[in-house]
């Protein structure tokens, strides 16, 4: 992904191929006991807080992305539950020759439970950039605990 730039950087992973197989997912959500008043922002800057995350990881790690996408969509399926973020793919640490060929891996970030989570638009952006960190380190098959321990859980 030579030449992106945090302002197009999600449009180069769009363009990446992607796999589907092994669903990992971060759960995670504000305790019901807080009375938070969501944040209500437009798609395209809930996309442009997005991009900006995805513009702060290391080139040395956007590198090494290939065949994944990066979605928002507004809320999770019901069955997954409020998630914040959800990677459907087969890890980078898992692929073998067999892999050649497989659709694209996705990363879903959405924005009805991160926007219900917080109280600012600031909130919101590091939310963004914890959930889109989280989810790409699912992609080089960094599990949950490895992420708690790490802050990103």
């Amino acid at each position: 992904m030579q030449g992106d730039t945090p302002g197009n950087l999600n449009a180069g992973l769009r363009s990446s191929a992607v796999s589907s197989g092994r669903w990992l997912s971060l759960s995670k959500a504000a305790p019901a006991s807080l009375a938070v008043m969501p944040v209500h922002v437009s798609a395209e800057r809930f996309e442009e807080l997005v991009d900006a995350a995805l513009g702060e990881i290391p080139e040395s790690m956007l590198d090494q992305i290939e065949n994944c996408v990066v979605l928002v969509q507004d809320e999770p399926e019901p069955e997954l539950g409020d998630l914040l973020g959800y990677y459907d793919g087969i890890p980078l640490s898992e692929r073998t020759t067999q892999y050649a060929g497989a659709l694209p891996d996705r990363i879903l970030i959405f924005s009805g439970p991160l926007c219900r989570m917080v109280s600012s638009e600031e909130e919101l952006a590091e939310e963004i950039r914890i959930t889109v960190w989280h989810e790409v380190a699912h992609y080089f098959g960094i599990d949950d605990h490895e992420l708690d321990d790490l802050g990103y859980a």
